[in-house]
C-alpha cells in the first residue's frame, strides 16, 4: 500500500483536535490532515480569533464537502474555560483520536531583570499551563479507548535556550520535559506522544514576540530560508500516520540554513 493510501485509510473517521489552528502551523495542519485523508476526517479546531476559524471551516468545506468541521473559540491561557470547551464538543468530536498541542506564543526578547511579568505570565499560562490542563482532559478517554496520539509544538528553544529567551526557553524545555514523562507514563498503553521541535519557521509568530511590529518580526529571517507552516504540518500528518506500534518520538527540524538556535547562516548583500 503506498504512504498516500495507507495515511488515508489510517486516518478515516478519526477526530482531530487542533489548538491555535486560525493561522500558521495550525491552519496549515488542518488543511494537511484533510488533504491526506481525503476529506473522510472530523477536525476541532479552536483558537482565539473565531473569525478566522470561521474562513477556514469555509474553505476546508468547499475543498472536501464529505469533511466535519467543529469550530469554537478558545484561549487555551484561560484554564477555566477548558473543561468547558473540552464538555461542550459534539458528541460525534467527543472521542478525540489525535490532539495536536500548537498553541503558544513567544513574548518580547527582554533579558531577565526586564521582562514585563504580564509577558512571563501570559508564556506559561498558554504553552504549559494550558498545554497540560487540556492534555489532562483529553488522555481520560484515550486511556478508556487504548488508542491515541498526543502532539505536542515543542521547539528548539527548549533544547538550545538563548540570550532574550529566558522565559520562551523555558516554557519550551517544561513542554519537553513533561512530554518525556507523559510518555513514559503511557509505556503500557497504545497511546503515543509525539514532539515537533521547530527551528526557524515564518508564521505570524514573531510579529507577535515582536508586539506587532512586522518589521521587527522579518529581520529575524533577513538574508535566510526559513521553514513555513506546511513543513511542519506534514511532520506532523506524517507521525500520525504511522503504524501504531511505531512512534515518531521526537522530531528536531531545521531549515538548511540553521543548525542551532543561535547557529545561522545569512546571506549578505
Amino acid at each position: 500500500m503506498s504512504y498516500g493510501l495507507a495515511a488515508a485509510s489510517r486516518l478515516a473517521g478519526k477526530v482531530i483536535l487542533i489548538t491555535g489552528a486560525s493561522s500558521g502551523i495550525g491552519e496549515a495542519t488542518a488543511f494537511e490532515y484533510a488533504n491526506a485523508a481525503k476529506g473522510e476526517i472530523k477536525l476541532a479546531l479552536s483558537a482565539r480569533r473565531f473569525e478566522k476559524l470561521e474562513d477556514l471551516k469555509e474553505k476546508l468545506i468547499s475543498q472536501w464537502p464529505n469533511i466535519k468541521v467543529h469550530i469554537a473559540s478558545l484561549d487555551v491561557s484561560n484554564v477555566a474555560k477548558l473543561t468547558e470547551y473540552v464538555e461542550s464538543l459534539p458528541e460525534e468530536f467527543k472521542a478525540v483520536d489525535v490532539l495536536v498541542n500548537n498553541a503558544g506564543k513567544a513574548l518580547g526578547v527582554d533579558k531577565v531583570g526586564q521582562i514585563l511579568q504580564e509577558d512571563i505570565d501570559g508564556m506559561f499560562q498558554t504553552n504549559v499551563i494550558g498545554l497540560i490542563s487540556l492534555t489532562q482532559l483529553i488522555l481520560p478517554g484515550m486511556k478508556a479507548r487504548n488508542r491515541g496520539d498526543i502532539i505536542q509544538l515543542g521547539s528548539i528553544a527548549g533544547r538550545d535556550p538563548y540570550p532574550g529567551g529566558g522565559i520562551y526557553c523555558a516554557t519550551k524545555a517544561a513542554v519537553r520535559s513533561f512530554s518525556h514523562s507523559l510518555r513514559k507514563e503511557l509505556i503500557d498503553t497504545k497511546i503515543r506522544v509525539i514532539e515537533i521541535d521547530p527551528g526557524a519557521v515564518q508564521t505570524e509568530f514573531s510579529v507577535v514576540r515582536y508586539k506587532g511590529s512586522k518589521e521587527s518580526a522579518s529581520k529575524v529571517y533577513e538574508g535566510a530560508e526559513p521553514l513555513n507552516a506546511l513543513d511542519i504540518a506534514e511532520l506532523i500528518v506524517f507521525a500520525s500516520t504511522r503504524r501504531e506500534n511505531t512512534v515518531v518520538a521526537e522530531t528536531l527540524v531545521f531549515p538548511t540554513n540553521q543548525a542551532s538556535a543561535s547557529h545561522v547562516y545569512r546571506k549578505k548583500d
